[in-house]
């Protein structure tokens, strides 16, 4: 019965699913290599970056204040 799927009837598509031939789409891969990047990124400039901001923070308070 259902042994020849050659002459079996095409599979409907839902348009309210969209295409997936949609160029913008996009690639989910590629955009969470994308987020982790940035975020190792913004943990490292912070880990590097972070004790002269304090330390500017700290001193910019303190002329402010007149402390």
């Amino acid at each position: 019965m259902f042994a020849d799927r050659a002459h079996a009837a095409p599979a409907v598509q839902d348009p309210s699913l969209g295409s997936t031939d949609d160029p913008e789409r996009g690639d989910v891969p590629g955009w969470v290599l994308i987020t982790l990047m940035t975020a190792g990124l913004v943990v490292l400039i912070w880990a590097v970056a972070g004790p002269a901001l304090t330390n500017l923070f700290e001193q910019a308070i303190a002329r402010v204040s007149g402390l």
